[in-house]
Order: structure tokens, then C-alpha cells, then sequence
């Protein structure tokens, strides 16, 4: 009987996963990725996949939490610092996004889906700090 399966070719196919993580991991280490510059268009391009385009959040292969009506956001250095430095599923965009970039998109959030803290908002100098 022929094997389609062969330990040969379990050999070969764990030997090419490291080249997709790696190529995954020059995504998000490259700050040309992301060309948005405004608080909407970051999180339409990076954010909305997990937190949902409403910031409603989803479950599913992990767990991404709402950002709507969310009063941890209340405090944008926490925001700036999950955003920079990742944490579970998310992970960290200090690599693809600029200090400016970053205060766009934690602002918009903070102002968006329900959440209402536009006092004390986030900024590029803020960032660099945390970073």
C-alpha cells in the first residue's frame, strides 16, 4: 500500500514551519507595514480583525475583548502600553506602528464605541516614553 504520508515528509513539513513563523514575525517588525496614519484607518487595518469592526470583541480561536463601553481605556498609558507591548493574543505593534501612530489609535478607541475619554489623550511623546 502507498503512503501519502510519509516520515520524510513529516520531517520536511516541520522543517518549513519556522520559515512561516519568520516570515510572520518580518511583518510585524517592519515599520513600512502599516501606511494608515489616522486613529480609524490603524484600527480598520489592524485592530478590527480581533476587537471587531464595532470593538465588540470576539471568541474564538482566543479571546479578544470588547473595546466598547471598556473602562479600562479610561487611562491611556494602559492603552499605549497593551498596544506597544502586546499581551496574550494580542501581540506587541511597537515593531509595525510609530509613537504617532500609536497615540492615533489608542485616541480613537478611547473616543469610539461607546467609550467617551477624550480628556488626557494619548501622545506621541507619551509613547516614545513607554516604549
Amino acid at each position: 500500500m502507498h503512503q501519502l504520508f510519509t516520515p520524510a515528509l513529516f520531517a520536511a513539513s516541520i522543517a518549513a514551519v519556522p520559515a512561516i513563523a519568520d516570515e510572520s514575525a518580518a511583518w510585524f517588525e517592519s515599520r513600512n507595514v502599516l501606511t494608515q496614519q489616522t486613529g480609524e484607518g490603524i484600527y480598520k487595518a489592524v485592530c478590527a480583525s480581533c476587537h471587531m469592526p464595532d470593538g465588540q470583541g470576539a471568541t474564538g480561536a482566543a479571546s479578544y475583548p470588547a473595546l466598547a463601553d471598556n473602562p479600562t481605556l479610561e487611562y491611556p498609558e494602559y492603552a499605549v502600553m497593551l498596544t506597544l507591548h502586546g499581551q496574550a493574543a494580542m501581540p506587541p505593534l511597537r515593531g509595525v506602528l510609530d509613537d504617532e501612530q500609536i497615540a492615533e489609535v489608542v485616541n480613537y478607541i478611547r473616543t469610539s464605541f461607546g467609550n467617551d475619554y477624550p480628556d488626557d489623550p494619548a501622545t506621541p511623546e507619551m509613547v516614545s516614553q513607554t516604549r
